[in-house]
């Protein structure tokens, strides 16, 4: 190699690897500092587009999950409401079996009318108030659906019950049981009616065990998807972070590492630079 002052090739080789050496060592700083190894598309392209489309499908399974809980809570609310029912629908039967003997006395049959009647007009004020943010499914209507994935390709139906008391004095009771008979002026006042009263109510708590069972089992599968979709969640971030997170441990000995080299690239390049100045001693005298 000739010695020129125009030409530096030995600065000009270890400027080269100074300026690789920071670059590295920016890249290093850069992963430490936010955690990640590929924080944008231009670290990695390709992995930055999975690791995107992966944050997105993370975050429709957000709104799938608040969905999911949503319901679960619409069906605790009625499972409980349900629940009372059947406990107030089997206090009816009691007083109703009562009342249809035809032995007891007009003051016994009035105190088992006025206890029937009694439970019988609380069914319409627990069945107004099993509401969960507006939504109430033991009145009737339609069936409730929501979301199962991130497409909005399945759903999830929730059933809506109709638990509310037939109109007037009841109906008969059909076999098997298919409906709420005991009607809003059902009462006991004779031993005809008690009969008739009785045999109401056993269909219908026959028909509100046979609706809680079938609510009941529809809110099993919710929660079973809700923690499914919950797994699901940890699984896809997990795997977001196996492709962008930074090993920190390996970035701060490469940091350390790397700073060594950038003093001794330093060091390197004023060796370089002190060479043209050899140049002066062929003109010494």
């Amino acid at each position: 190699m000739s010695n020129s002052v125009h030409t530096n090739v030995g600065a000009m080789v270890a400027l080269q690897n100074l300026n690789t050496t920071s670059r590295d060592l920016n890249v290093a700083q850069n992963r430490i500092s936010t955690g990640f190894k590929v924080a944008t598309a231009k670290d990695n392209g390709a992995t930055y587009n999975i690791a995107q489309n992966q944050r997105s499908e993370n975050l429709a399974y957000d709104a799938v999950s608040e969905g999911l809980y949503r319901a679960k809570s619409i069906a605790d609310v009625a499972l409980a409401a349900g629940t009372a029912l059947s406990d107030l629908f089997t206090s009816m039967r009691q007083h109703a079996l009562a009342a249809s003997d035809t032995s007891i006395s007009a003051v016994s049959r009035k105190a088992y009318d006025d206890d029937f009647k009694a439970l019988r007009d609380q069914v319409p004020s627990i069945i107004a108030n099993a509401v969960f943010d507006g939504a109430n499914i033991l009145g009737g209507g339609s069936d409730l659906e929501f979301l199962a994935n991130s497409t909005a390709s399945e759903k999830i139906t929730l059933p809506t019950l109709d638990l509310r008391l037939a109109t007037g004095a009841g109906t008969t009771p059909a076999v098997p049981a298919a409906d709420v008979y005991v009607g809003a002026t059902s009462d006991l006042s004779t031993a005809a009616l008690a009969a008739t009263s009785r045999d109401q109510v056993v269909a219908s708590l026959n028909y509100i065990n046979s609706e809680l069972a079938r609510l009941g089992a529809t809110a099993k599968r919710i929660d079973n998807h809700a923690i499914f979709v919950s797994k699901l969640q940890d699984a896809i971030t997990s795997g977001i972070g196996n492709m962008v997170d930074a090993d920190l441990a390996k970035e701060s000995a490469r940091l350390q590492s790397l700073q060594v080299k950038q003093q001794l690239g330093t060091q390197a390049l004023s060796i370089a630079n002190q060479a043209p100045q050899g140049i002066l001693s062929l003109f010494r005298n």
